[in-house]
């Protein structure tokens, strides 16, 4: 019985981590500088939160008063963090009706206050590594009607908001694909760029003689004005973090009990082999 005990908790920790690592497609992402236990970067995060993402999305399921678990004081959240006449005790929801959302942004936009959680349960990487991803990978795209895009969710129905604090980018696409060239197909290798006002052009078009890997695309995105890509970076970890404590706010001290409580259930397994060798000793 104990071998089998031991046996589930070694498959559940191996699929577990295996579903940490799993890869995905589209636009590869970055590791998030996620630290859940700076407090400075989590009120920075949430200062950021309610400036910039909360015209748009609700975190319905925390109250102001949880941001007191980050070190803030009422007199902090009242006076720098609440913009209506919300209590301290309210929920974080925002005035935007669901309805005038959908016919301003064609989708209504989400509540954030799971979104960590629901990206790492659907599609089986830390949920922060995609928000930060996301956020780092917005563009202009003059092909569009809303004048963004986004490397990491193409398409997206909604603009950047942190703009001005990114500064201006340009991004390059490189896609292998198959050529039909009078019957015959052939492997051509695309690069295109997409200029920091939105504008997409061909840079070159390469016939792949020997090419045998199928198609392929690629993308990558460069910021021009990197004094200010340390700060938006920065900013944009911060925001991650607080994404991610919002999605499970007592995290940490969910792991510290865990730890405790594996201590306690390796000393409890150390007595019961124990004890089961001493009484069955003699029947043996």
């Amino acid at each position: 019985m104990i071998k089998k005990i031991i046996g589930a908790l070694v498959v559940m920790l191996t699929l577990g981590s295996g579903a940490a690592h799993a890869a995905t497609g589209g636009h590869p992402w970055d590791v998030a500088p996620v630290k859940a236990t700076d407090k400075a970067a989590l009120q920075n995060g949430a200062k950021l939160f309610v400036n910039y993402c909360m015209n748009c999305h609700s975190a319905k399921l925390l109250r102001y008063k949880n941001l007191l678990d980050l070190g803030l004081s009422e007199t902090d959240i009242t006076e720098n963090l609440i913009f209506n006449n919300a209590k301290i005790g309210d929920y974080m929801t925002i005035a935007m009706k669901p309805k005038d959302a959908k016919a301003w942004f064609g989708v209504t936009p989400p509540d954030l206050s799971l979104m960590a959680r629901a990206k790492a349960e659907n599609l089986g990487q830390p949920g922060t590594d995609y928000i930060y991803t996301y956020m780092r990978t917005f563009y202009r795209d003059k092909s569009r009607d809303l004048g963004w895009n986004n490397l990491a969710f193409p398409n997206a129905g909604m603009p950047n908001p942190f703009w001005e604090q990114a500064g201006p980018v340009e991004v390059t696409f490189t896609d292998i694909k198959s050529v039909d060239n009078n019957g015959t197909a052939e492997w051509h290798k695309v690069v295109s760029k997409v200029d920091q006002h939105g504008y997409r052009t061909e840079v070159s078009n390469e016939v792949l003689a020997d090419h045998k890997g199928g198609a392929h695309s690629e993308s990558a995105i460069t910021y021009l004005d990197t004094a200010k890509q340390a700060q938006f970076d920065k900013d944009i970890a911060d925001l991650t973090a607080f994404l991610g404590w919002a999605a499970e706010p007592y995290a940490e001290s969910r792991k510290t009990l865990g730890m405790w409580v594996m201590l306690f259930l390796a000393i409890f397994f150390v007595v019961a082999w124990q004890l089961n060798r001493t009484y069955w000793k003699h029947v043996r």
